[in-house]
């Protein structure tokens, strides 16, 4: 074993452990120089900040991952962006099941940088796009590539004065010194400061923020109000410059600010707004136009490679569909159809050839087509605002909501009655029956106790009194002969009601009073109301509402809703007026106790509606305590319920009942104060019944102009599949069963009901032997005995005998409509007129060959028609776009967009190929060019897709918005019927648009040509601007770039 001194060791342990020390010492310092060299530094794990405040969790490096469980917000005004590690975007888009993020196209190298960049940063505007979170920037379109405007700002200070913008500055910070410096940022609203440890922008990392939400904002200069604000010491290098790059976010309201300031890291030391002094140009943007973007920088901050959390989606529209995709599966040869079906002469009778149409009513002669299985275009997401699919007022929906199609449940042992006309939502009412305003202070006459009619029994009331009647029954009011003409009693803010024909109600709402013994039922008093003469004419009669009588006349707007009701003293001559409680009507006088008041309350709530019905024109309502006359009435100030409980005998005059009379009035007098009511008692245990309700069922296939959010008409399911299992049939008999269906993948029917249904059927078949096949082909369910008339007559396919349906049952037949097939490989040309669109146009050529990627359908063309653009060079943006093929036509001259759409439809020389008339704010399903392909048929079909037009600060992720139907810009149909109809009307829509698409309308449809009306999926029309537009200029002097 070799020699080792371990006592020499122990004795000089003291120096070992000492030279161990300062080895470790000199190994720290040079990599602490290492890493300053390249722009970092060593940092101690615990910091102290400002007036001696403890900083936690300090960290840097480039590509650190710590764990989020040690890094914690410092209060709750902080986002959660504090807890995920620095420099990572607390916006990151992940996709469904990915565990990291996406590949993001970030910046790694800088452009040449000069001097003279010095003392101005880069400016982008974001104009005319709502919210006030910086996520809703990210989700801009043109976000960060294309501004509205791009210029250039002095200092880190900026206030536009402007609204529903948003801004991004970016550039180099140069520091004064060497040091720790502390950054803050305030803004309304929000805002982001990104700060990279070098010049390059892909090193970006947030570094302090205000909000997340859009709802935080800070005062001018107020740079400490959330911790956020206030970033990390940072270790800069006056030797060195660094990427920065400011986000912020202005809503609608405030005073729009944003400005960043910094300070030394030392106790003390305010922070001072970030001067020209110190900051420096990206690069020089002021020669390069719109389209050029390859300088722009791409940082974690602004990346556009990424997409938004996958969430459950809002709009149902946005959910997978078979029909998105169904255009990939091979179709059926045409050739294998042709004689599955009997050929037919297909001329529906809603077409309105050669009939005279005013300017721009071919609207109203525009039908809608029924689809199936649902493809949930309804846009239900959109309904909290807007409800016009139910065809309820508004504010009755408001007022009411949808109890009316619930039936409440009740206990055992109610009338049958009663819930009958629970089920009446709301009265049509007399406009006579109520009083003008300038009557609601009169009071009223006395009332005066009268003898009922002996005819009175139980429930019933008295029969109208007629002229003879003999005296003694009923005293009334003199009165015209007729008992109809007889003066309605006068009162406050009442109703007035007339004899009932058939077997009246109870004046009040409620149970029903019990019928007694005709030997132990003395003769009941009411009151009636004297009018006084000479104050009103007498109105008009109600007609009885009733099973067995008319509807009353209406009375739009006129509901009833629950309310308190105030209580009223009447007062009678033959004794005083009980104190409180008294209200009269009819044949009885009922009392409500305020031992009741809540279920009575709790039943006017269940909605226990009773029409009130008089059988005397002297018996009537009076309410002393009257609320304003508005459109709607308060149900308590008609009626209140009868209280269970309730004898009829509570009116009657007996000496027994003066006692317990007077307790009652002792116990309300015990109660609480006039005026004031208990709250209304809750009856967890309450049930109905609904049955199912379809609405759809209430639309028609009118072009409704009225409702933007509904969706397309449903076609019922076993419409449908009858129709397609007698196409089954026919194609299986007809190929000896070679086919097999899978599923129904679309039917659409356009209805005539005099001549028979237009079909058109998507089905996926199974061939025998072979793959998966799709079916598209349009049928005709011809009625038994429909003629097809003369329209479609020319000599080139005579119509077969219209004999009637060889079906045993007689029920209408299948048949294959002559000249209605539609072309898979016909061309598709899209015309689009632009003028100084250079951020649309070339978002509308990357869509366009993404499509082309997506589809590989190559039978497509783009035709740009370009009004002398400034912005941008639009042939050169269209030669180095990857479509198929394109035009460039270029014109001089005012923007004119029937003229731009004129000649691109001029530049196609094939007849026989589909234009389709576009606009450039259009974003495309990937089905569409199938769908322009299947909806237009040469000589007979026309196209006119409805657009979904999103909303301020809405994308195609998050669609908000309407349906456009009263729009026809976008429009697809042949050429050859394009020059049939005359084209374009240049000569009256020469310097202006708007109306020339309802003007081509109603020329196509005077040609004969049937106008498809669809709302397509994933449809959209983006939300833009409108400023700078067709080369429209600003008041002030500025440069705007592009629009």
């Amino acid at each position: 074993m070799p020699w080792f001194p371990v006592k020499k060791i122990r004795k000089q342990i003291k120096l070992l452990l000492l030279l161990v020390l300062l080895t470790c010492a000199a190994w720290l310092t040079y990599v602490h120089l290492s890493l300053v060299r390249q722009g970092r530094a060593l940092r101690q794990r615990l910091g102290y900040g400002r007036d001696g405040e403890k900083l936690s969790g300090v960290t840097e490096g480039r590509g650190v991952r710590t764990a989020l469980s040690t890094q914690r917000a410092e209060d709750s005004s902080e986002s959660h962006e504090e807890e995920q590690p620095e420099g990572r975007d607390p916006n990151m888009r992940f996709p469904v099941g990915a565990g990291k993020p996406p590949p993001l196209n970030l910046t790694h190298h800088v452009p040449p940088w000069w001097e003279e960049y010095k003392g101005q940063v880069n400016l982008h505007v974001f104009e005319d796009w709502c919210g006030g979170a910086v996520g809703h920037l990210r989700r801009n379109l043109h976000f960060p590539l294309f501004p509205h405007t791009r210029t250039t700002v002095k200092k880190l200070a900026v206030s536009p004065k402007w609204k529903n913008y948003g801004l991004r500055i970016f550039g180099f910070i140069h520091p004064a010194r060497d040091g720790d410096v502390q950054f803050s940022v305030a803004s309304d609203d929000n805002s982001e400061f990104w700060l990279s440890p070098n010049e390059s922008p892909a090193s970006a990392q947030l570094v302090a923020f205000v909000g997340k939400t859009g709802s935080e904002w800070t005062a001018p200069g107020e740079f400490t109000k959330f911790s956020s604000q206030v970033s990390k010491p940072k270790r800069l290098m006056a030797s060195r410059r660094y990427y920065f790059e400011l986000l912020h976010k202005q809503d609608d309201r405030g005073s729009d600010h944003v400005e960043v300031g910094w300070r030394a890291f030392l106790p003390g030391l305010k922070f001072e707004v970030i001067g020209s002094a110190h900051i420096s140009l990206y690069t020089d943007e002021s020669s390069l136009k719109m389209d050029h973007v390859a300088h722009v920088p791409q940082s974690p901050a602004s990346h556009v490679g990424g997409h938004l959390p996958q969430e459950e989606p809002r709009a149902d529209m946005l959910r997978p569909d078979p029909r998105d995709t169904f255009f990939l599966t091979p179709r059926v040869e045409p050739s294998n159809l042709e004689n599955v079906l009997e050929p037919c002469a297909y001329a529906p009778t809603y077409v309105v050839k050669d009939f005279p149409i005013a300017r721009y009513q071919g609207l109203q002669f525009v039908y809608l087509s029924f689809v199936y299985p649902n493809d949930h275009t309804r846009l239900t997401h959109m309904e909290t605002e807007n409800k016009c699919f139910y065809r309820e007022s508004p504010l009755y929906l408001e007022r009411f909501g949808f109890y009316k199609y619930m039936k409440m449940d009740r206990e055992e042992g109610e009338e049958d009655e009663e819930e009958e006309v629970q089920r009446r939502a709301f009265l049509f009412l007399n406009p006579d029956d109520f009083l003008d305003d300038e009557d609601e202070g009169e009071l009223l006459d006395s009332l005066e106790p009268t003898e009922a009619s002996p005819r009175q029994s139980g429930r019933r009331f008295p029969s109208p009194v007629a002229p003879n009647t003999p005296p003694g029954t009923m005293p009334t009011p003199p009165a015209p002969p007729s008992t109809r003409d007889l003066p309605t009693p006068r009162r406050s803010r009442a109703l007035s009601w007339a004899a009932r024909a058939a077997r009246p109600l109870p004046l009040f709402l409620g149970r029903a009073l019990r019928p007694r013994a005709a030997a132990e039922q003395p003769p009941p008093k009411v009151y009636v109301t004297r009018v006084r003469p000479g104050l009103r004419a007498p109105p008009r009669d109600l007609a009885p509402l009733s099973p067995r009588g008319p509807p009353w006349p209406p009375f739009p707007g006129v509901f009833l809703r629950p309310r308190p009701l105030p209580r009223v003293q009447l007062r009678a001559p033959p004794r005083p007026p009980r104190s409180r409680g008294r209200r009269t009507g009819g044949s009885q006088a009922t009392e409500l106790r305020p031992s009741a008041r809540a279920q009575a309350t709790q039943g006017s709530q269940e909605g226990q509606l009773h029409m009130l019905g008089l059988t005397a024109p002297t018996a009537d309502l009076n309410l002393s305590e009257a609320q304003p006359v508005t459109s709607f009435l308060s149900l308590s100030q008609v009626s209140r319920p009868q209280l269970p409980g309730q004898d009829e005998d509570e009116e009657e005059e007996e000496a027994d009942e003066d006692g317990a009379q007077g307790e009652e009035d002792s116990e309300e007098a015990a109660g609480p104060p006039r005026g004031r009511w208990r709250e209304d008692a809750i009856d967890w245990q309450r049930t109905f019944s609904v049955g199912a309700m379809d609405f759809e069922l209430l639309r028609s296939d009118w072009n409704d102009l009225r409702c933007n959010v509904s969706g397309n008409l449903q076609l019922p399911e076993a419409e449908a599949v009858d129709v397609v299992a007698q196409y089954m049939e026919r194609l299986n008999a007809r190929h000896a069963g070679r086919y097999a269906l899978l599923r129904i993948v679309n039917v659409e029917k356009r209805r005539d009901s005099a001549r028979g249904s237009r079909f058109l059927l998507e089905l996926e078949l199974q061939e025998r032997g072979g793959g998966r096949l799709r079916l598209s082909e349009y049928v005709f369910l011809r009625l038994p005995g429909a003629h097809a008339g003369d329209g479609d007559r020319d000599g080139e396919s005579p119509e077969p005998a219209p004999a009637t349906s060889t079906r045993p049952d007689g029920r209408p037949e299948l048949c294959r409509p002559l000249r209605l097939a539609w072309r898979q490989d016909v061309m598709v040309h899209f015309i689009v007129p632009v003028k100084n669109q250079a951020r649309w146009v070339a978002q509308f050529l990357a869509d366009m060959a993404a499509l082309h990627t997506r589809t590989g359908d190559s039978r497509f063309s783009v035709i740009l028609v370009d009004f002398e653009s400034e912005d941008m060079d639009v042939e050169r943006a269209l030669r180095t776009a990857r479509l198929p093929r394109y035009q460039y036509l270029r014109r001089t001259g005012n923007f004119e967009r029937s003229a731009g759409l004129q000649a691109g439809v001029d530049a196609v020389e094939d007849a026989s190929s589909i234009v389709f008339l576009c606009d450039l704010h259009i974003h495309f399903p990937p089905n569409i060019l199938d769908g322009i392909r299947k909806h237009c048929v040469e000589g007979k079909l026309a196209f006119a897709p409805v657009v979904m037009r999103l909303g301020c600060g809405s994308s195609p992720g998050d669609p908000h918005g309407y349906w456009e139907v009263n729009g026809f810009g976008l429009f697809g149909i042949y050429k050859s019927d394009f020059d049939r109809v005359g084209g374009m009307n240049t000569e009256e829509f020469r310097d202006q648009w708007g109306g020339e698409d309802w003007e081509l309308l109603d020329r196509v449809l005077q040609a004969g040509l049937e106008v498809e009306r669809l709302r397509l999926r994933n449809f959209y029309h983006h939300y833009h601007s409108k400023r700078g537009m067709w080369g429209t200029r600003s008041r002030k002097g500025s440069r705007t770039e592009g629009p």
